[in-house]
């Protein structure tokens, strides 16, 4: 029985790491080209464009997170119609809606930028490169929601697969625009917005070819179900909101990492961006609790699901340790891989010595996390997101002095163990109910 979940976490989460892996190198092949080709300053100016850019990619992630709990407990019910509706609804919502937004970022770039405190001397690459990307936005929602529903459905090879397929065009158009044709941090954007419009036409291609019962047509009478909306709206809207909460604190902690000057922002931004990767294990691993939890609970099986969960937790565990002895080793060398210099590789690999000593204390608040969302308990976690996210801003203030431009890594880890220490009281709260009731 053990083994068979350990084997069920492993076959469902190994491809979204892969997958996310994947679509980290969208960010990793534009530095390390523009780092390497272009120089520091032009790395710094996709750097400082990176919270603004995140916020709206984090709102779609976190939204159609919310649809992959809902469709999984559709599917462990065993309602295939209503995962059809799920799908035509958002994924014409979501793409109208943020096609929209692109068109709004475009315009206002410049006083976004100008807001956002952007140093002059790399606010052109910043520009150019933000104007460029917002355009992929759309397709990065329709492509969401696809992956959501298929994960929820047991399937993630298929956001793997697509993800591949625009990884390698990435890394081929980067090449060609940047390190041929001198185009800088715009060729970049052109690069990776070109292959966000590959892997959604791919994702939809693999789902309609391979599961005609959720393909849809716009002369369909039922493709925007009112109940699907609402439905979708009560699961995805609450993650949707953290997310967006929680990238408007980015922007506003960007903002002040600004001020530290142009190396700590290339540093420390090059920091996170090897950090987004590291952490991949840890946040879909988290995802593979939440959806394999929501497919029992949806079956009507919470014995099984706790069985989920505490072998998950043991799994994360490990992994989380031993992605801290990975960046205590290597931290440094990933960084110097972009192209900076001594001096910000320096602080970069300080900001890792910080941080990665609580990362078993975000791997575990992330399996309790996984939990919860599964149980459909995702308005808790949306708001718990929230309140660790104004720990960590009134942490970076408070802690200036004390820490200086490491108080960026040192805030972060605070709000990791006010996470913790939540969702710890939420779980027993839940499990003493249980007992009481039982």
């Amino acid at each position: 029985m053990n083994k068979n979940i350990t084997k069920s976490l492993l076959v469902f989460t190994i491809p979204l790491i892969l997958s996310g892996l994947f679509q980290q190198l969208f960010n990793w092949v534009d530095a390390f080209i523009v780092g390497n080709v272009e120089g520091e300053m032009a790395l710094a100016g996709i750097g400082a464009t990176t919270s603004i850019y995140n916020l709206f990619v984090t709102v779609i992630i976190g939204f159609t997170s919310g649809l992959a709990v809902l469709s999984a407990q559709q599917y462990g019910r065993g309602l295939e119609k209503k995962i059809k509706t799920t799908l035509s609804s958002y994924s014409i919502i979501l793409g109208g809606i943020f096609l929209i937004v692109s068109i709004i970022g475009v315009i206002f770039t410049n006083k976004i930028l100008i807001i956002m405190n952007t140093p002059e001397n790399i606010f052109s690459s910043a520009k150019s490169y933000m104007e460029i990307m917002l355009i992929g936005i759309p397709f990065l929602a329709i492509y969401n929601t696809y992956s959501a529903v298929l994960r929820g459905i047991g399937n993630s090879r298929a956001p793997f697969f697509s993800i591949l397929v625009s990884s390698v065009s990435n890394v081929v158009l980067d090449i060609l625009l940047v390190a041929v044709f001198s185009y800088g941090a715009a060729g970049a954007a052109i690069a990776t917005v070109i292959s966000q419009i590959a892997m959604t036409i791919f994702i939809i291609g693999y789902t309609r070819k391979n599961y005609p019962m959720l393909s849809f047509s716009f002369s369909d009478k039922n493709i925007l179900n009112l109940d699907s909306f609402k439905e979708g709206t009560m699961f995805g809207l609450p993650p949707a909101i953290q997310s967006g909460v929680s990238s408007v604190g980015n922007v506003y902690l960007q903002q002040f990492m600004n001020g530290f000057g142009e190396q700590t922002v290339a540093a420390i931004t090059t920091a996170y961006r090897v950090d987004s990767v590291i952490f991949l294990p840890i946040i879909n691993f988290s995802s593979g609790i939440a959806t394999i939890v929501a497919q029992n609970i949806g079956a009507g099986n919470k014995k099984r699901a706790k069985k989920v969960f505490k072998i998950g937790t043991i799994m994360m565990v490990f992994i989380s340790l031993s992605l801290t002895f990975l960046v205590l080793i290597l931290g440094k060398y990933l960084i110097a891989i972009f192209g900076l210099t001594a001096e910000s590789v320096a602080i970069g690999k300080s900001f890792f010595y910080a941080i990665a000593r609580f990362y078993l204390i975000y791997g575990l608040s992330m399996a309790i996390r996984g939990y919860l969302e599964g149980n459909g308990d995702m308005l808790f976690s949306g708001i718990v997101g929230i309140l660790s996210l104004l720990v960590r801003i009134v942490c970076s203030y408070a802690f200036k002095p004390v820490f200086n431009n490491m108080v960026v890594a040192y805030a972060e880890a605070f709000s990791w163990i006010f996470l913790l220490t939540v969702f710890l009281l939420r779980l027993y709260q839940k499990n003493r109910k249980e007992k009481l009731e039982t």
